[in-house]
């Protein structure tokens, strides 16, 4: 892959050291107006325990990966295995973010084939995911196959407080 279009790099509990650029891309993005779960006055301290979290939680059941260039992250994804006995067959896809100037180059959905091609690996068969209903995501989750569910109203708020609703999709890996 050229440097205009860097390969995803999955990340290990021991690659901290992207925590920093991670939390960049975070406040980017959140302050672009998607929620990722929090409000817009989410601060440096919060932001930090999510992001320890996560390296935290690496491992078997959880997954990250990003893409980067000139140490700078563009994007990033999450893979979450169900570890509920009757779940281990399938993952939820967490987190999907790109930075707003690195939009409409690939990026998404080189992460989103990054998970998938991990969650395969792990002999995974069904991905599920939410996004905010009649978002801009909503075509481009469908365009990789992925099916609407439904949406659940009010379902979270986005940075400014209001309520919006969740649309949920599923994918199969055959």
């Amino acid at each position: 892959m050229t440097a205009a279009h860097p390969a995803p790099l999955e990340l290990t509990r021991h690659d901290r050291d992207w925590l920093t650029a991670l939390g960049e891309l975070f406040f980017d993005v959140v302050d672009d107006g998607a929620s990722l779960g929090f409000l817009a006055e989410v601060g440096e301290g919060e932001m930090r325990e999510y992001w320890e979290g996560v390296f935290d939680a690496l491992g078997e059941r959880q997954r990250l990966w990003i893409v980067h260039q000139g140490g700078r992250v563009l994007g990033t994804v999450q893979l979450s295995m169900c570890s509920k006995p009757n779940g281990r067959h399938r993952a939820e896809v967490q987190k999907l973010m790109v930075h707003p100037h690195a939009r409409r180059g690939g990026i998404a959905a080189r992460l989103m084939a990054a998970a998938e091609g991990g969650a395969r690996a792990q002999g995974l068969s069904l991905l599920v995911l939410d996004t905010t209903a009649q978002s801009a995501a909503e075509p481009f989750y469908q365009s990789l196959g992925w099916q609407r569910v439904g949406e659940i109203p009010h379902f979270a708020a986005n940075p400014d407080g209001t309520l919006a609703p969740t649309a949920l999709y599923w994918k199969r890996l055959d």
